[in-house]
């Protein structure tokens, strides 16, 4: 792969970052973790990216492997995916976003958000958390449902419109990262937003081991 600006580093982490540590560049691969989007959804979930440096940012990712094109099923479109390579860096992001807690206690202040960032952010903060009785809720945050499920594999996280779990937490951003993280308790979330359905199922995700 043909690398315009690097390191010159023999290590593992400058060449990483040769690749993927360009200005916008993690955060596409981001976007591309919730699934394969068209050049417009892309654009639309990163607010503040221009669209000259977006086509330059996906360019170096496809000459590097980490992102590809294939064919939109909806519009008969192209659409951006990752590659089987691309997808390892999901633990990375996780990695991050673990990492990124107490920079989060903040709050959005005048940040930019999209819900669909809690489908990564969620399935991150949830790794390895498992359950013998199979859990579902959904998470409404500015009109939004994320739906997370847990079960005896693991956590799996969907952003799907026709979801219709029985149990649902409305709150923001904040709120839910906070209960996903640990910083609140399922109590203090529940009387910081607005739950339909039962707090066991909520427990169950969000709850301690």
């Amino acid at each position: 792969m043909a690398i315009k600006r690097s390191y010159g580093h023999y290590c593992g982490v400058a060449r990483a970052l040769d690749v993927v540590g360009n200005r916008w560049s993690l955060l596409i691969v981001r976007e591309l973790l919730v699934g394969p989007a068209r050049y417009g959804q892309l654009q639309a979930g990163l607010p503040g990216i221009s669209t000259n440096l977006l086509a330059e940012r996906l360019r170096e990712l496809e000459e590097a492997g980490v992102v590809r094109r294939q064919l939109d099923a909806v519009s008969n479109g192209v659409a951006y995916a990752l590659t089987p390579w691309g997808s390892e860096l999901r633990g990375t992001v996780a990695a991050l976003v673990n990492w990124s807690t107490p920079l989060m206690v903040s709050g959005p202040r005048r940040d930019g958000f999209r819900p669909h960032w809690l489908v990564v952010a969620i399935e991150s903060l949830l790794d390895g958390k498992r359950t013998e009785v199979p859990a579902t809720v959904g998470l409404e945050v500015d009109g939004t449902t994320v739906t997370v499920r847990v079960d005896e594999f693991g956590t799996h996280v969907v952003l799907d419109i026709d979801a219709q779990p029985g149990t649902v937490l409305r709150a923001e951003p904040l709120v839910v990262l906070g209960l996903a993280s640990g910083m609140l308790t399922v109590e203090q979330a529940i009387a910081a937003g607005d739950l339909r359905g039962e707090r066991q199922d909520l427990a169950a995700v969000f709850g301690a081991d």
